[in-house]
C-alpha cells in the first residue's frame, strides 16, 4: 500500500471513531477561529459542505454565514461534464437530494443559478489529512483538485481563497506531493489556524 493510502485509510478510521457530538463541538471551536479571521471577514461568497464520514462539521459556520448576511454555497456533482464541481447557492430552505456518492447537495432544477469556483471569495474544503506546507490529502476522488487547477497558473491574483477544516489529529509531518495538488491557503482545526503563506 503506497504511503498516501495508508494515510487516508488511517486517518478515516479516526475521523470516523469521532461521535456526532465530537464532530459538532469541534466544528464550533473551528468556527469561532475561522470567524476571528481575515479571510472569513472579507469574503462575502464563501462555499462549505456537508460533513460526510466523520468530517468535522462545518455547521456553525454555515449558520454564520446565514448570520451575517453572506452568501453560502455547497458543492454539486455532475451539473455539468468532466467531473468537476459547481456550486449552488444554499439556504435554510434549500431542497437536498443524496448524489452519486450518498452526500446530500442542492436539488440543482436547470433554472437554477450555479457558479464556477472562479466567482466564489473562499472555499472552506473537507480534507483527510494535511501538513504545515499547506497540502491535502482528500478522497481520492480528485474533484477538488480538478475543478481547481486553474489556481496553480496564477502568480499575483487568486480567487477563491481555499482553506482546509480538519479536526487537529489529521496534521502529519509532510504529505507525499502530487504535481497535480492544489494547495491550501489556511487550515482550520479545533485549536489554531495554519497559515502557510500567513494569509490572516
Amino acid at each position: 500500500m503506497d504511503e498516501r493510502k495508508q494515510i487516508r485509510q488511517q486517518m478515516r478510521e479516526q475521523r470516523r471513531a469521532q461521535s456526532a457530538a465530537q464532530s459538532r463541538d469541534m466544528g464550533w471551536q473551528a468556527s469561532r477561529q475561522l470567524q476571528q479571521s481575515r479571510i472569513f471577514r472579507n469574503s462575502q461568497h464563501i462555499a462549505l459542505y456537508l460533513a460526510n464520514d466523520g468530517e468535522i462539521d462545518p455547521w456553525y459556520i454555515i449558520e454564520a454565514v446565514w448570520r451575517s448576511g453572506k452568501q453560502c454555497y455547497l458543492p454539486v456533482l455532475g451539473l455539468r461534464p468532466g467531473n468537476r464541481l459547481w456550486f449552488i447557492p444554499y439556504k435554510p430552505d434549500t431542497k437536498l437530494i443524496n448524489n452519486r456518492f450518498g452526500i446530500p447537495e442542492p436539488a440543482h432544477p436547470r433554472q437554477q443559478r450555479s457558479l464556477k469556483p472562479q466567482s466564489l471569495d473562499l472555499i472552506l474544503m473537507p480534507l483527510v489529512a494535511f501538513d504545515r506546507q499547506g497540502n491535502r490529502l482528500g478522497m481520492g476522488g480528485g474533484f477538488y483538485d480538478r475543478s481547481l487547477a486553474f489556481l496553480q497558473h496564477r502568480h499575483s491574483w487568486r480567487k477563491p481563497r481555499l482553506v482546509g477544516l480538519a479536526y487537529e489529529f489529521q496534521q502529519v509531518d509532510q504529505l507525499p506531493y502530487q504535481s497535480w495538488d492544489v494547495p491550501l491557503d489556511a487550515i482550520v482545526t479545533e485549536q489554531q489556524i495554519y497559515l502557510p503563506d500567513q494569509v490572516k
